[in-house]
């Protein structure tokens, strides 16, 4: 059985097609778009151009899957649209003209999604998941495989990047320090995880994907290599600041890794950083799997009717 997941995000709007047998789930392709559609809020409000955004990729989508006689599609939207006060009409609008029923996921459902997805085949049955997106920030402490707790937190990294860096593609030092505070803040405001420490941080998501990438470059790391050192994350902000001239080396480096999230990465990096010092990290493990397959595996796998 073919299956698409859409996953209307705030950085990025993507379509994944499954294969799913028994409980057997490979992912055959994926296709993309970097909207930004957080980008597109003003005053809490969704702008026109970013609806009319949505509608023309997710009809995109439409027409592919009915080319290929796919007809079982899950569609969802995340923080951008979900903390627009015009949220729940937008998402009608969008359904309605795109052809496809989307549905707005909540803070909470995302991060449990989001800890089914990355702890599927995670060796480690106790620690902290990390989803640091476009518009928001979910975390889950879990322990025996099991959700102890779980947030949703209102910073993200095109959020930061819209509300500090403007029109540059890069923070300046003073941009990375009005980041740092907000993210403190926001996160030492969260009274859940004030018995956490020392734990160990899986992240997933476009962040952590294109930091990973980074990450291996800089440091000669094969590329399959799945480990950051927390200590190595201000060092690396510190290289990419816009009050230094970079070398041609350097932009080569950045074009090669993170291509999409070139104006994004350094504010995911700066949350990563933020809560890495908050629960006394030394590492985190980057994990490919994440709400979408968190939702194949809870959702779609046992639904008797499937």
């Amino acid at each position: 059985m073919l299956y698409a997941m859409i996953d209307v995000g705030s950085n990025t709007i993507r379509m994944a097609i499954y294969k799913i047998e028994g409980d057997r789930v490979e992912m055959l392709m994926k296709r993309k778009h970097a909207v930004g559609l957080a980008s597109y809020v003003r005053d809490s409000f969704m702008q026109r151009q970013g609806i009319d955004k949505v509608v023309e990729i997710i009809s995109e989508y439409r027409n592919f899957l009915e080319e290929l006689g796919i007809d079982r599609v899950t569609a969802f939207t995340t923080a951008a649209l979900r903390n627009a006060v015009n949220g729940g009409d937008a998402v009608k609008e969008i359904s309605h003209r795109s052809g496809i029923n989307i549905s707005m996921m909540s803070g909470d459902d995302e991060a449990t999604f989001d800890f089914i997805g990355a702890t599927h085949n995670l060796v480690d049955d106790k620690g902290l998941l990390i989803d640091i997106g476009g518009g928001s920030t979910e975390i889950v402490y879990f322990a025996d495989r099991e959700i102890k707790v779980k947030v949703s937190l209102p910073i993200g990294s095109l959020s930061f990047h819209t509300r500090y860096t403007g029109f540059h593609v890069l923070p300046n030092a003073t941009e990375c320090e009005e980041m740092y505070a907000e993210a403190e803040a926001t996160i030492s405001a969260v009274q859940e995880f004030r018995d956490v420490s020392h734990a160990q941080i899986c992240g997933i998501g476009g962040t952590f994907k294109g930091a990973m990438a980074l990450y291996n470059a800089m440091y000669g790391m094969p590329r399959r290599n799945m480990l950051m050192e927390v200590s190595r994350l201000r060092e690396i902000l510190r290289r990419f600041l816009r009050d230094n001239e970079l070398i041609v080396p350097e932009k080569v480096l950045l074009m090669r890794t993170v291509p999409e999230r070139m104006h994004t990465f350094m504010p995911g990096l700066v949350i990563a950083d933020v809560l890495a010092k908050r629960f006394d990290s030394d590492h985190i493990i980057y994990s490919d799997s994440g709400v979408r397959e968190g939702y194949i595996y809870s959702k779609i796998l046992n639904d008797e009717d499937f």
